[in-house]
């Protein structure tokens, strides 16, 4: 379908293992942020997420940087009081289409296999509909949302 559409693989099929942490107190959770310890084949990469924007897009800040050493930042989290509280792994394959900024990432999940459209709302909306989506076939749901809803 991605092929059919014009989307070519952009980067190649990886397995991430993806450990959601928060306060004791559930203090991230309950305000919508989240902080992710991410391990995508042999790198590592440290996300925060504020709290999502209400609309047909998911949309929220999004901080990324590359980490070194999983197990000391595991170590820094912890001294911090963050604790991990939620797991979950996927292989993720993303592809774009030449000349545009956008990306769809392709995730096998246990709980089934979802396409990500990250990008412009106006080029979400357009790749949707050029893949044979709906408006009303969007999910916004968190990884964590989905798991527990499944």
């Amino acid at each position: 379908m991605l092929e059919g559409a014009g989307f070519r693989v952009s980067k190649p099929r990886i397995f991430e293992a993806n450990t959601l942490f928060d306060t004791p107190q559930g203090s991230l959770w309950r305000s919508g942020r989240l902080l992710r310890l991410r391990r995508a084949g042999s790198q590592g990469i440290l996300t925060y997420k504020g709290a999502p924007i209400a609309g047909k897009h998911k949309d929220r800040e999004e901080l990324e940087t590359p980490v070194s050493n999983l197990d000391t930042m595991n170590q820094i989290l912890a001294r911090l009081d963050f604790t991990p509280g939620f797991r979950y792994e996927k292989y993720r394959t993303e592809y774009q289409r030449v000349g545009e900024a956008g990306v769809a990432a392709l995730d096998e999940t246990p709980i089934g296999v979802y396409l990500e459209l990250e990008g412009a709302p106006d080029w979400i909306d357009t790749q949707a509909r050029r893949l044979g989506f709906a408006e009303s076939d969007y999910i916004t749901a968190s990884y964590y949302g989905l798991y527990v809803d499944y």
